[in-house]
């Protein structure tokens, strides 16, 4: 299941000061935590990330999938997010970005770090959104 992968993810983040292994060595990874939209229930998701100047970016892709991730839908009703980078937890807030010109390099610039990603925009018909988190 997908919730006790991320269990194990954000467990072993948590204990390494953000350093984690398996299919993620070498890579860096947050933590996000959104307000769930129903529930109002706190739900944290660990993600692959870039900068951007100040600001973090993250891809919800939900390795291609025809739908979105759910955290993707907290964020819209809720922007107000808080962040986990290696040892640091900080507030930030949310822009999804689901089309345009910024949304294409953030994807491209997420893509040649990651070009994971490129294969799960290929597998799915939705444009898969970029998310800006800026700290404050």
């Amino acid at each position: 299941m997908a919730g006790d992968w991320n269990t194990q993810i954000i467990e072993e983040f948590r204990a390494n000061q953000g350093k984690v292994g398996g299919p993620f060595a070498g890579h860096e990874l947050l933590l996000l935590t959104t307000t769930g939209a129903r529930s109002g229930l706190a739900r944290t998701n660990p993600l692959a990330f870039i900068r951007d100047g100040d600001d973090i970016v993250v891809i919800a892709s939900k390795a291609g999938a025809p739908t979105n991730p759910d955290w993707l839908h907290n964020v819209r009703a809720d922007p107000e997010v808080t962040l986990e980078i290696g040892s640091e937890t900080v507030p930030a807030t949310a822009t999804p970005l689901t089309d345009g010109p910024e949304r294409d390099r953030l994807f491209a610039a997420m893509v040649e770090v990651m070009p994971g990603f490129a294969e799960y925009q290929e597998k799915t018909d939705r444009i898969i959104p970029v998310v800006k988190l800026r700290p404050h």
